[in-house]
C-alpha cells in the first residue's frame, strides 16, 4: 500500500517554460551620467554623479567578494602551483576553459532546472509508463518533420500513434512527444475521472476501497481549510453576487447621477474599518494598510507575521491523491496496455530526404531481427513477479582495487555466446575464489557486430540482448554485490557506431544530429562517428548515460575506453613530446574536454562513492586533479605503457637483454600520479583478434601445442610470475587482469567473423585446465596468494615504493613498500647466493612469497629454512643496514620486516 506521507515526484520537460531557472552570473551596474533626483519621506535632494558611481562601485566591490567566497577553493592552474609548472600558455588555456565551462553550465541552466537535472533525461525519454493508464514516448529529432512509433503493437502504421504539432508534440529543441493511450477493454465503461491514476505494481491500491473523489476532496479541504477561510470557496459567487445587486439591483443607483462619485480608496478603506470595527475577532487574514504618506494613491498591504508563517508552512494535501489511485488488478481489468510488454517498435520520421525507421535512441532493449540486419527495439515493462528484486546494497569503494576484466560472451568453455546467468552462475564465484576485488565488464552495451568486443555502440542505454534480459543482468550485478565485488563497466563516449539503421549515424535524416558533420565527424582511421560534444542535446544524452546505468543497474564505476580519440581532432594518431603546447593547441576538443569535467563533478556529486577511470594514451594533464584545481576529476588512471613494454620485451629482446632501467620507469608511469595509477602485464588487448597473450607467447610454440620441454615450461612459468608481481606491486593503487589470464590461459580468443567463417571455437575460456594438475593451477595457485598479499598487508594502498636498487649488469630490482621488501633478479642464468639489499630498518625480515616455491611450479631452490634473514648493519644501496639473500635466476622473493632489533 502507498504510504499518504510519500512526496510526489514531478518529471518536467527540460524546456518548461514556467520552471527555468535563470541564475544571474554578473552583477548589472548601472551608471547614471546625470544628477538624481532620489524621493525619499521627507525632502528630495540632489547627489553628485561621482558620489553615485562611487557608491554603486563599492556596491559591485561587495558583489564581487560574495561571488569570490562562494568560489572559494577553486583555482583553475592549481595543479600547475602544486607541481611547480610554469607555462604561460597552458595556464591561460585552463583560464579561458574555466571560464567556457561557467558559461556552459549557466547555458544549461536556461533549460534545466540543475545539472542532476540535466544528467536525468531517461526519467522523461524513451518510453515511460505513465500513472494515467498511458505510455509516453519523447525522443530528440531535430531534423524531422514528422515523427510515429510503429511497431506489431499498431500493425506498424505511421499515422496510428503520431506526434501531433500543437498539442505538445513538437518543441523548439527538436523533441517530440507521443502519448499512446491504454485500449478500453470491451464492455468497460471509461473512467469516471479524466486524470484516474493506476498503481501498476501492487494488485490493490486505496482507490480500489470504493471510497468517491467528492469524499476524498471533502477530507482535503477539512483538513486544509481553517474555519471561515474557505468561505468564498465554498461560495464562490457570493461576493459577485453581493457587489451585482448592490449595482444593478432594485435598490441601487438607477442611473449614473445616482451612483455618484465613488471615493477614493483610502476613504473606503477607513469606512470598512469603521463599520467593522466592532466585529469579533476571526480566522480570517489579519491584512491592514499603512500609509507611508505618499502623494499617489497605492497603500502598501502588511499582514501579520505570525499567520503569514504558519500560512506559508501549509502543505497542500496531495497525499490524498494517492488515495483515488487504484491498483494493477483494477488496471488490467478496465485496459489492455498500449503497448505490451515484448512489443517490437521502432520510431517513424518523415524527412526531408523522405521517410525513415530508427530504433529510438533511448530504447532500453534491443533485439535484431531473424536476419541480422535490422534491428527493433522491445518494449520492456514486466510483470511485478518478473522483476527483479534487489537483495544487496552498495558497496563501499576499496582503498585500492585488484579489477578482474571480463567479456561475458566468450566467459564459457563451450563454442557459443555465454549469457548474464552463466557468468553469474559460474565465473562470479571463481572471482571471488581468486581473490579480486571487482569486475569490469567489456562489450555490455548493446552493438552490432558481436567480433567488435562491443566498442562500436549502437545503443547506449541497452544492455545487449545477446547475453540476456535487463533483469538477468541486474541479478549479476546484484549476485556481484553478494560477493562483495564492485562492478565496473567499460563505457565509449569517445565515438559511436556508424550504423544508420541501428545506431545513432543520421538519426533524424541530417549529419550533424549527434555528430560533427565533414571529416571532423568520422574517426580518422577507424569510420566510427565523432559526437559534438558543445551541443547541449548531445551533452543530455551523455550525461544522462552515465547515470541511467548507475541508477537502473547499480554500476560502482566506469572505465572510459579511448579518451585520446576525443581528446583530439586527430583522435590522438599524432606523436607527442611531452610539451604541454601539445595538449591546449588547436588540435584539442575543448568541448569534449568539458564534457568530461562536467561528467566527473555531476557523478561524484550525485554518487559520491563512483570511481572513474580514464584510459588516455596521451595522458592529458591534470587527468586525476580535482575540476577545482584545473584538473579533469579521474579517480584513475591507466598506465596503457607497461603491457606494451612487455609484449615487446618477450616478443623481440633477448632475457638477458632486457633493461631493468627501463622496466622500472615504465611501471612507475608519472611519478606525479603513480598513486592514481591502474596498471596490468596484459588485458584482453592481448588475447583478442589476432593478438597474443603472455601465457602463449611463454608456454606454448604455436596456437594449440602444447609446451615442447621442462626447460620452456620453467622459464615461461618464471617469467609470467615475476611480471605479474613486480606489475602488481610496483606501480599505484590498482591492477587490472583479464580473464583466464590468471592461470595462463594460453589460447588466443578470436570472434566470429568472416576470417574464420564465423566460428566460434575460439571464442571461450577453457576453464577445465583448472581442473588438471600442473602449471595452469601453479599459476592460479600464485595468482590467488599475489591478491591475497594486498589483502593481507595492503600494498597497493600503501604510500609510494622506494625503488633503492637497480642493477641492469645483474639484472637485480629491489624496493621498499611499507615493511615490505621485494626482490627480483631477472636474470636468464646467473644466481646469486648471497646478494646484499639494503634495508633501512634494522631487525629480521622473513619471506612470506617466493615465486620459486614447488606449489607454484618452481625448482624451491631456496629452502623454507632460510626464509628468515637478520640485517647486517652495513650501508648498502644509501640505507643504513642490508640484508644477504640468495637469488636464483628468475625467480622473485617478498620480505616482511618480522622483528625490529634496536641497537
Amino acid at each position: 500500500m502507498a504510504s499518504l506521507s510519500l512526496q510526489p515526484k514531478f518529471s518536467l520537460h527540460p524546456n518548461n517554460s514556467i520552471l527555468h531557472f535563470h541564475p544571474q552570473n554578473k552583477p548589472q551596474i548601472i551608471f547614471f551620467t546625470r544628477k538624481v533626483k532620489i524621493k525619499t519621506k521627507t525632502k528630495c535632494s540632489s547627489i553628485d554623479p561621482q558620489q553615485q558611481q562611487q557608491k554603486q562601485r563599492e556596491s559591485f566591490t561587495r558583489k564581487k567578494k560574495s561571488v569570490t567566497e562562494t568560489e572559494k577553493g577553486v583555482d583553475p592552474v592549481g595543479f600547475l602551483t602544486k607541481l611547480g609548472i610554469t607555462h604561460k600558455a597552458f595556464a591561460q588555456f585552463l583560464r579561458e576553459r574555466y571560464k567556457s565551462l561557467k558559461d556552459l553550465k549557466a547555458e544549461i541552466f536556461t533549460r534545466h532546472l540543475n545539472l542532476q537535472e540535466m544528467a536525468s533525461g531517461f526519467e522523461i525519454l524513451g518510453t515511460h509508463r505513465h500513472k494515467e493508464h498511458r505510455v509516453d514516448y519523447m525522443d530528440w529529432a531535430p531534423g524531422a518533420r514528422y515523427c510515429a512509433l510503429v511497431g506489431d503493437f499498431n500493425g506498424w502504421s505511421p499515422t496510428t500513434n503520431a506526434a501531433r504539432e500543437g498539442l505538445y508534440g513538437h518543441d523548439d529543441y527538436g523533441y517530440w512527444f507521443i502519448i499512446l493511450e491504454d485500449k478500453l477493454r470491451e464492455g468497460e465503461e471509461p473512467d469516471e475521472l479524466y486524470f484516474q491514476q493506476y498503481n501498476y505494481v501492487d494488485d490493490y491500491d486505496k482507490g480500489d476501497s470504493g471510497v468517491t473523489i467528492d469524499e476524498v476532496f471533502q477530507r482535503a479541504n477539512d483538513e486544509y481549510w481553517e474555519p471561515g477561510e474557505d468561505r468564498f470557496i465554498k461560495n464562490r459567487f457570493e461576493l459577485p453576487a453581493k457587489l451585482y445587486e448592490r449595482l444593478f439591483g432594485p435598490n441601487g443607483p438607477q442611473t449614473i447621477e445616482e451612483l455618484g462619485e465613488i471615493p477614493d480608496a483610502e476613504t473606503r478603506y477607513k469606512a470598512h474599518k469603521e463599520l467593522h470595527k466592532d466585529d469579533p475577532p476571526s480566522n480570517l487574514p489579519p491584512f491592514d494598510v499603512i500609509d507611508n504618506g505618499k502623494e499617489y494613491d497605492i497603500f502598501n498591504v502588511v499582514v501579520d507575521p505570525a499567520w503569514q508563517e504558519k500560512f506559508r508552512n501549509k502543505k497542500p494535501p496531495l497525499a490524498y491523491w494517492t488515495e483515488i489511485r487504484k491498483g494493477r488488478k483494477a488496471w488490467l481489468k478496465k485496459y489492455s496496455p498500449a503497448i505490451p510488454h515484448g512489443s517490437k517498435y521502432r520510431v517513424y520520421f518523415n524527412t526531408p530526404d523522405g521517410p525513415l525507421e530508427r530504433v529510438p535512441a533511448w530504447a532500453t532493449f534491443i533485439q535484431p531481427d531473424a536476419e541480422g540486419k535490422q534491428a527493433y527495439a522491445i518494449h520492456w515493462e514486466p510483470p511485478p513477479e518478473h522483476t527483479y528484486k534487489w537483495k544487496h546494497t552498495a558497496i563501499k569503494p576499496p582503498k585500492s582495487l585488484r579489477i578482474y576484466e571480463c567479456h561475458v560472451g566468450i566467459s564459457g568453455s563451450e563454442p557459443k555466446i555465454s549469457s548474464f546467468n552463466d557468468f553469474t552462475e559460474k565465473v562470479l564465484p571463481h572471482v571471488k575464489r581468486a581473490g579480486y576485488n571487482a569486475i569490469q565488464l567489456i562489450g555490455i552495451v548493446e552493438h552490432k557486430d558481436y567480433f567488435t568486443v562491443g566498442y562500436r555502440v549502437t545503443n547506449f542505454f541497452a544492455v545487449s540482448s545477446r547475453y540476456g534480459t535487463p533483469e538477468d543482468f541486474k541479478r549479476l550485478v546484484d549476485e556481484a554485490h553478494g560477493l562483495g565485488l564492485l562492478v565496473f563497466l567499460d563505457i565509449v563516449h569517445s565515438y559511436s557506431a556508424a550504423d544508420e539503421m541501428v545506431g545513432l549515424s543520421r538519426f533524424d535524416g541530417s549529419n550533424d544530429c549527434y555528430f560533427h558533420t565533414g571529416k571532423r565527424g568520422h574517426h580518422k582511421y577507424w569510420g566510427t562517428r565523432m559526437f559534438k560534444y558543445g551541443d547541449l542535446d548531445v551533452l543530455h544524452f551523455l550525461l544522462s548515460n552515465l547515470n541511467w546505468w548507475i541508477s537502473e543497474y547499480k554500476i560502482d564505476g566506469f572505465h572510459f575506453h579511448s579518451l585520446a580519440s576525443m581528446l583530439y581532432t586527430h583522435n590522438g594518431f599524432a606523436s607527442f613530446t611531452g610539451d604541454l603546447e601539445e595538449y591546449c593547441n588547436q588540435y584539442v576538443d575543448n568541448d569534449a574536454v568539458k564534457y568530461l569535467i562536467l561528467a566527473n563533478e555531476i557523478l561524484h556529486a550525485l554518487h559520491p562513492n563512483i570511481i572513474t577511470i580514464a584510459e588516455d594514451a596521451t595522458f592529458y594533464p591534470g587527468l586525476c586533479e580535482p575540476t577545482s584545481q584545473g584538473g579533469l576529476g579521474f579517480d584513475y588512471h591507466v598506465n596503457l605503457s607497461a603491457s606494451e613494454m612487455w609484449l615487446s620485451l618477450l616478443k623481440n629482446t633477448p632475457d638477458h637483454e632486457w633493461s631493468m632501467s627501463k622496466i622500472t620507469s615504465t611501471l612507475l608511469g608519472n611519478k606525479n600520479y603513480a598513486d592514481k595509477m591502474l596498471v596490468y602485464a596484459e588485458n584482453h588487448n592481448q588475447s583478442i583478434s589476432g593478438g597474443q597473450s603472455l601465457a602463449e607467447i611463454l608456454l606454448s610454440q604455436g596456437n594449440d601445442k602444447a609446451p615442447q620441454s621442462n626447460e620452456l615450461l620453467l622459464r615461461g612459468s618464471s617469467l609470467l610470475k615475476m611480471t605479474k608481481l613486480i606489475t602488481f606491486t610496483i606501480g599505484g593503487r590498482g591492477y587490472l587482469n583479464f580473464m583466464g589470464n590468471e592461470f595462463g590461459h594460453s589460447k588466443r580468443v578470436e570472434f566470429p567473423m568472416p576470417s574464420n567463417n564465423f566460428s566460434f571455437s575460439l571464442a571461450n575460456r577453457c576453464w577445465d585446465l583448472l581442473e588438471k594438475e600442473g602449471v595452469y593451477q601453479d599459476l592460479f595457485r600464485f595468482d590467488k596468494d599475489m591478491m591475497k598479499l594486498d589483502k593481507n598487508e595492503k600494498v597497493l594502498s600503501r604510500g609510494l615504493p622506494n625503488i633503492h636498487h637497480v642493477n641492469d649488469t645483474n639484472m637485480v630490482i629491489s624496493y621498499l613498500r611499507g615493511p615490505l621488501l621485494f626482490v627480483f633478479n631477472f636474470h636468464p642464468t646467473d644466481s646469486y647466493e648471497r646478494y646484499c639489499i639494503g634495508v633501512d630498518e634494522a631487525g629480521e625480515y622473513q619471506v612470506i612469497l617466493n615465486t620459486d616455491e614447488r606449489r607454484y611450479g618452481g625448482q624451491g631452490i631456496v629452502k623454507e629454512e632460510r626464509y628468515l634473514q637478520r640485517t647486517i648493519s652495513k650501508r648498502v644501496d644509501g640505507l643504513r643496514n642490508c640484508i644477504e639473500v640468495s637469488l636464483p635466476s628468475r625467480t622473485a622473493q617478498v620480505y616482511k620486516l618480522y622483528r625490529i632489533l634496536r641497537i
